[in-house]
């Protein structure tokens, strides 16, 4: 029985996800692991890639199931007491799976831990936040496009902030590891998410449950930011703009009709 289930859901991604796949193999965890991926109906063969790898099973899906939806199937198919979910377009060094899994076992109050994100050239991606709302939700993203965009006084402060541990109101889904008996208590992922705010949801329910997340700044993961969204990018923003309408209908129910009537005025929706 593994310790462990890595689970990678890809789409249209395959230099991404063979890439990823190889460095779990080149510097694969120390513990008993197994690696699930799905492939979302992709057209490029990455299917096929993923099953060079002995070791790798792969679920292949009729249709595109969102990222919720796929890594349901792939829990639920898996079968270790640790799940880190993975994104096709990470690099994972050696031995930060090892790292990030002690450090949530080191804590038995916390349910998650996610790790400090950096990109091809070593720059913090902003990978934490608080508890989404309309006004947490605008520092994030001017936060995030500041980052992006290198300017002076945002990037150092990004990467001051992603240099100290801490307990924020969610890490990103790109690599994130939940202990099993924690994500089934919620249900695992909210599958009315078809693309992004998923994440954040799904931190937010455990939280609720008084589950602490952790954000683990020792651990680094490159995120190179692949395919997926970038192949479909007016796709990519309606599926964000109909994901965040959902969580605000959840969990900030007075805030839900005026983001609704602004996303409609503007014709986003």
């Amino acid at each position: 029985m593994p310790d462990l289930s890595i689970i990678i859901v890809s789409y249209n991604a395959r230099v991404d996800l063979e890439r990823c796949l190889e460095s779990l193999h080149t510097a694969a965890p120390s513990m008993p692991h197994e690696i699930v991926v799905v492939d979302n109906h992709s057209t490029d063969g990455s299917a096929q890639a993923a099953r060079r790898w002995a070791d790798v099973t792969v679920i292949e899906s009729t249709e595109n199931l969102g990222f919720a939806r796929a890594n349901n199937i792939a829990i639920r198919a898996s079968s270790g007491p640790l799940i880190l979910l993975l994104n096709s377009d990470t690099v994972v060094p050696a031995g930060a799976i090892n790292r990030l899994v002690a450090e949530l076992r080191a804590r038995p109050d916390a349910a998650i831990a996610g790790p400090r994100l950096v990109d091809g050239s070593g720059r913090a991606e902003l990978s934490f936040g608080p508890a989404l709302g309309p006004f947490s939700e605008l520092r994030q993203k001017m936060l995030f496009r500041g980052q992006v965009k290198g300017l002076p006084i945002i990037s150092p402060f990004v990467e001051r902030i992603t240099r100290r541990q801490r307990e924020p109101g969610w890490v990103t889904g790109a690599c994130l590891l939940v202990r099993r008996a924690d994500a089934e208590a919620v249900g695992l992922l909210d599958e009315r998410y078809f693309m992004y705010v998923e994440d954040v949801d799904f931190c937010t329910a455990i939280r609720a449950k008084g589950r602490a997340i952790l954000f683990v700044p020792a651990v680094e993961i490159v995120h190179l930011r692949g395919r997926s969204a970038a192949s479909v990018p007016a796709q990519t923003r309606r599926a964000y703009y109909r994901s965040q309408l959902a969580f605000y209908e959840k969990h900030r129910l007075a805030w839900a009709p005026l983001l609704r009537l602004f996303r409609q005025l503007r014709g986003q929706l």
